[in-house]
């Protein structure tokens, strides 16, 4: 008899942040009282499909410790220089704790929106997909070609679709799509990598309340998001 997948967040939080323009990395600035990433690893901690988190810093990061509970969540410090270095460590390190065929849901740090049930929908909309999923938005505004400034000229947007995280794979998969990529700037999600080895993941309809927290505006945003729902920080 095969064994069911087991569900197991990875959150890659060794970056800096600097777009923010903050003191501190941006995954700990607080949004509606709490740092960002514990937003994060509250809405992990409220599934119940999901086994365990993992979150992955860098070796030096003093902040982690008072953010990260100390139930349900696994702090690796091993943290690289670029996204795909931090995953790619982080994947490493569980070698010997996660079979070939559980499920990995790597998650940006800084989408503090996400929630129980957008987890759920992403398990079972993926369901066994042979090259996993993600939650994606749809285009739904006019896109324009620009060129100095000005438009020159509209994209189609039929097809196109924002990439949001968590991004889900099979941890086998996902280990050999990462170890083939030899440009972390070309790997700007982890389903380009996926997508790098001719697999298609599937696209799994999101919310805008995922959204990623990268320029100081989109604080405010988050925080109107996030005031709808706002579990106590303990």
């Amino acid at each position: 008899m095969t064994q069911a997948p087991r569900y197991f967040a990875l959150i890659p939080a060794a970056g800096v942040g600097a777009r923010m323009g903050a003191t501190s990395p941006k995954q700990y600035l607080k949004i509606g009282g709490k740092p960002m990433l514990r937003h994060t690893l509250d809405a992990f901690l409220s599934s119940e499909l999901i086994a365990h988190t993992f979150v992955v810093v860098s070796p030096d990061d003093p902040y982690i410790d008072a953010v990260a509970p100390h139930h349900g969540v696994t702090v690796l410090r091993c943290g690289g220089a670029s996204r795909m270095e931090s995953v790619r460590n982080g994947l490493a390190v569980l070698a010997n704790t996660l079979s070939p065929a559980d499920r990995v849901l790597v998650h940006d740090a800084a989408r503090p929106g996400l929630t129980a049930e957008l987890i759920e929908k992403l398990i079972t909309g993926t369901g066994d997909h042979p090259a996993g999923g993600l939650l994606a938005l749809p285009v739904v505004d006019t896109v324009k070609r620009c060129i100095d400034g000005e438009a020159a000229g509209t994209v189609p947007r039929n097809g196109l679709w924002l990439a949001q995280t968590p991004q889900m794979f099979r941890y086998e998969l996902l280990r050999e799509a990462l170890a083939a990529a030899k440009d972390p700037d070309s790997i700007t999600d982890d389903a380009s990598a996926v997508e790098a080895l001719g697999l298609s993941p599937k696209l799994v309809e999101g919310h805008p309340r995922n959204l990623k927290v990268t320029l100081p505006d989109d604080i405010r945003i988050a925080e109107m998001y996030l005031a709808v729902s706002q579990p106590e920080f303990v």
